[in-house]
């Protein structure tokens, strides 16, 4: 029988899965407890985003890790995680050093930087 999944649904679903990994991993590694219903406001605006894109569009964000932060950014941004715990997480990214994430999650860390 052959796979009732279309090609559009499984990059978006990649695209999703992947953002979620990176929110948590985010959260995690800043010992703060993600705002639930935020991020799955994230993952949504990040699915109408990738969903506005021809089908070719959506797989080369997938191929392309640097593609796929810009739209993590955006809907980052756009859902108003930025907005939650920005206080704690402003304190805690003035010694970048001491904050354990790898550089790609500057796209994040730098919407709390002044």
């Amino acid at each position: 029988m052959a796979d009732a999944r279309s090609p559009v649904s499984d990059s978006t679903q990649v695209l999703r899965e992947e953002f979620r990994r990176h929110l948590e991993m985010f959260y995690a590694r800043l010992n703060l407890a993600p705002p639930y219903e935020s991020v799955e406001k994230a993952i949504r605006a990040l699915t109408t985003l990738v969903h506005a894109f021809p089908a070719d569009e959506r797989s080369k964000i997938v191929a392309d890790p640097s593609l796929q932060w810009q739209h993590f950014r955006t809907a980052f941004e756009t859902s108003g995680l930025v907005k939650k715990h920005r206080g704690i997480i402003i304190g805690l990214v003035r010694d970048r050093a001491a904050v354990n994430l790898p550089v790609e999650y500057d796209h994040f860390l730098n919407f709390f930087r002044g």
